[in-house]
Formats: C-alpha cells, sequence, structure tokens
C-alpha cells in the first residue's frame, strides 16, 4: 500500500525526512551517481537502526523482550510505519541505482560494438583473392583411420532377423 508524504513526515525525524524526499522521483533523477550512493549508504544505515527498533518493540510487546524505558511498549505502529517508509525510500533508491547500472551497460554495449564494426572494417583485406569464388586450396579431406567393415548390411540384417524367429520360436515352446 502506497504511503502518503503527509505520513511519510508523521513517521520520520527532520533529518530523515529530508534524505526520504530526496529518493522521490524528480529529486532522485537530479542525483549524481555520488550523491546516490552515499544516500543509499545513509538511508540503509537508517532502515537498519529502525528495522532493529522495531523488531526489539515487537519483542518487548510479545514479553520475550526487557522493557528499554520504565514500562515496556503497549504498541508499535509507528515503529513499523516508519521502517515501511524508510524500505520504500531503500527500494526507489535502489530502482534508481540499478535503472542508471542498465543504461551505462546498454550505452557500453553499443560502444563496444561500434569500436568492433570498425576493426573489423579496417582488418577486411581488398583485393581479388578475398571472397572469390574459386575454391582455392580450400578444405582436406582426411582419410578414415578405422577399419572397412567388409561383411553386407544385408547380411547383417538377414542374421538379426533368423535370430529373432529362433528365440521367438524358443519362446513359444
Amino acid at each position: 500500500m502506497a504511503i502518503s508524504r503527509k505520513d511519510e513526515a508523521r513517521a520520520l525525524s527532520a533529518d530523515e525526512h529530508a534524505l526520504v524526499e530526496k529518493s522521490h522521483h524528480p529529486a532522485v533523477q537530479e542525483l549524481s551517481d555520488a550523491d546516490l550512493a552515499g544516500l543509499v549508504k545513509l538511508l540503509r544505515e537508517r532502515r537498519d537502526k529502525a528495522q532493529a527498533e522495531a523488531h526489539r518493540r515487537r519483542r518487548e510487546i510479545r514479553g520475550k523482550g526487557a522493557p528499554k524505558g520504565a514500562k515496556p511498549s503497549k504498541a508499535d505502529g509507528g515503529s513499523q510505519l516508519k521502517l515501511a517508509v524508510l524500505a520504500m525510500a531503500m527500494r526507489r533508491l535502489n530502482g534508481e541505482a540499478e535503472r542508471r547500472r542498465q543504461l551505462a551497460a546498454s550505452v557500453s554495449l553499443v560502444e563496444n560494438a561500434r569500436h568492433a564494426l570498425a576493426m573489423k572494417q579496417k582488418a577486411t583485406p581488398a583485393g581479388p583473392e578475398f571472397n572469390t569464388r574459386t575454391a582455392h586450396k580450400g578444405m582436406r579431406a582426411i582419410a578414415n583411420q578405422r577399419a572397412q567393415n567388409l561383411v553386407r548390411p544385408m547380411e547383417l540384417g538377414r542374421q538379426r532377423q533368423a535370430a529373432k524367429v529362433a528365440q521367438a520360436k524358443r519362446d513359444a515352446r
């Protein structure tokens, strides 16, 4: 489910909100690659911290963990919302980083293909001896090293059929 920006602002602190705002659409595309990598690192740290806090609160509510404050937490809706907001921001940033990686790979592929074509065109020999319709030396046949089978295939088939008939007669007894 989508989380509105109003809910995001309510769930996050001011500095976290500033980081998450940079992960939204128009702002994320204006970031440089280095800024994007730095933002991913910062946001991942915040998300991991919120995840640990939400996990601790859930354990506290179930009675499995010691309370952090004077009395145990009664609800963890706020920590769950904060975790969801930070996780969505991480997903947006990872998507943008992957989009940029694929774009760079595509550009690199095109450049490599053009370079390979230029090299091929430069290396192609020109002259009448290339790609003519005569064989020149061509391929040479390699003599078969196995001994030739002198038994006629028809004789082999006749013997095989005779063995089948004899076996069938024995089986019928």
